[in-house]
């Protein structure tokens, strides 16, 4: 699974990467947590869009904002049987730009956790689902989920599933292409990872600060 991850790359980056048009801010975080906004790259006509929305996808259908908390990850094997994944996988899937996660090794004593990333140490791209959620009398929510696969070698060391990283030259073919195309998409990372140690602060989803990705 993935529960938590990190963008600390400059808004200038993440437009560049994606080629963006549109101007946006951005704040870095060390640690976004389920229920936090985050940005998204959403397809809109013949470009791409980001919009902030919430992390845990809540289906359109959806009576409120609780269903979300169930749909933070988006199983590769589920997304064309699960109801909540079946229509964003169809129309609307997205990237989810990041620049890296984090994940927990269960020990005898404790769960230590992990940071993880392309070795590149480059911003990159969770393959991700979105949809809006409209409530009566009150804004609309977009959100999302980040879809995962088993591990690749390495990572099996820390956790049998990992989130489905997005090559550059696959971003459009995962935001516009076929559902058969994506899907082929949807395998381990197979570059190099850096994996480290980091401190347990990073449990309370309260800390956000550069100590958080600082090896142990």
């Amino acid at each position: 699974m993935c529960g938590r991850f990190y963008l600390i790359a400059k808004a200038a980056e993440i437009r560049r990467l994606f080629h963006l048009d549109e101007a946006f801010e951005i704040v870095p975080h060390y640690s976004i947590a389920p229920t936090q906004s985050s940005p998204i790259i959403i397809a809109a006509g013949k470009g791409r869009r980001v919009i902030m929305a919430r992390w845990g996808l809540v289906p359109s259908w959806a009576r409120d904002l609780s269903l979300g908390s169930q749909m933070v990850n988006a199983p590769a094997e589920e997304i064309d049987e699960k109801s909540a994944f079946r229509t964003p996988f169809s129309k609307q899937r997205c990237l989810v730009p990041a620049s890296g996660f984090y994940e927990w090794q269960a020990r005898a004593a404790r769960k230590q956790p992990y940071r993880i990333a392309p070795r590149a140490g480059a911003l990159f791209a969770f393959a991700g689902l979105w949809d809006r959620w409209a409530p009566e009398n009150a804004e609309p929510i977009d959100s999302f989920t980040i879809i995962t696969t088993r591990a690749n070698r390495l990572m099996s060391e820390v956790h049998p599933r990992m989130p489905v990283i997005i090559a550059t030259t696959d971003y459009q073919r995962w935001l516009t292409g076929s559902e058969a195309a994506a899907k082929r998409l949807l395998v381990p990372y197979t570059g190099g990872m850096s994996i480290v140690p980091v401190s347990d602060r990073v449990n309370n989803v309260k800390e956000d600060d550069v100590g958080l990705i600082a090896p142990l």
